[in-house]
């Protein structure tokens, strides 16, 4: 992280808000991650289990049916590959550590289940952290905040000293743009991203596609990629260490422009 960088996203579900379906085969999943790895992605990102706003929920023998045979076939195909595993199952977690993957993406910061820190810790791998309010079915729910910026970093604060307690070294947080914040709440999040510089760990922004860009311009989230471009680009002005997107090779532009930038004398 000494260096920002790109993560690229594989869903494996039917239903997520962009892509869903897409890859839910072999070939495509190769398909997929070669394409991704083309771009410039070094991490890739495996979900099982959509996370948009209205989705199913998915039993765990369903997740676990779509993660692990994926992740055994990436790890066969490109094992040079960082492979990130997408869930708040520790259950799940834990076989995808086991079957490959390298680190634990978990949206509700360990809010959803109650053994994923003690999992991480165990396991000791990096782990991803988001910042939500509610549980599995109110996390799109418009929350109240008096103080947005500060409930994320006290949020964050509060969980980073139990997971340092318990010997997690590697800890990444996710503000959770689209999560439990209405459109507004997530700009003036972005605006004050480089606020949670103050917790010192690495900050991961995931805007991709998402609806504070479609809403906002009115468009839909096949037209969006502009738009995450130049969300990204303030992004590691302010701070951003790793961009979670479906659009790796513009997401790499944005970064090589942002270190051209920094770098001139």
């Amino acid at each position: 992280m000494s260096h920002p960088q790109v993560m690229g996203i594989l869903n494996l579900t039917p239903d997520s808000f962009f892509d869903g379906g897409k890859f839910t085969e072999e070939n495509t999943i190769l398909e997929r991650v070669r394409q991704l790895v083309t771009d410039g992605a070094k991490i890739i990102d495996i979900g099982g289990a959509s996370s948009r706003p209205g989705a199913t929920l998915v039993t765990e023998s369903e997740e676990e049916a779509r993660i692990i045979p994926a992740i055994e076939l990436i790890t066969k195909h490109f094992p040079e590959l960082i492979l990130s595993v997408d869930t708040w199952r520790s259950t799940i977690a834990e076989k995808a550590i086991r079957k490959g993957a390298h680190l634990i993406n978990d949206i509700s910061a360990g809010q959803f289940d109650n053994n994923m820190f003690e999992t991480v810790a165990r396991l000791n791998v990096p782990y991803i952290m988001m910042h939500l309010q509610g549980d599995v079915t109110s996390m799109h729910q418009k929350f109240e905040y008096s103080n947005l910026i500060h409930e994320v970093i006290q949020y964050f604060q509060e969980k980073i000293v139990v997971l340092r307690k318990m010997g997690v070294k590697d800890i990444i947080i996710d503000p959770g743009f689209g999560f439990s914040k209405n459109i507004s709440d997530n700009f003036l999040l972005l605006k004050n991203v480089s606020a949670l510089q103050i917790l010192e760990v690495p900050i991961l922004v995931g805007v991709s596609r998402k609806s504070m860009i479609n809403k906002t311009l009115n468009i839909s989230s096949a037209d969006a990629l502009n738009g995450t471009s130049v969300l990204n680009s303030f992004a590691l002005m302010n701070g951003a260490n790793l961009l979670r997107v479906h659009d790796v090779k513009e997401a790499r532009e944005c970064v090589q422009l942002f270190q051209a930038l920094m770098e001139s004398k």
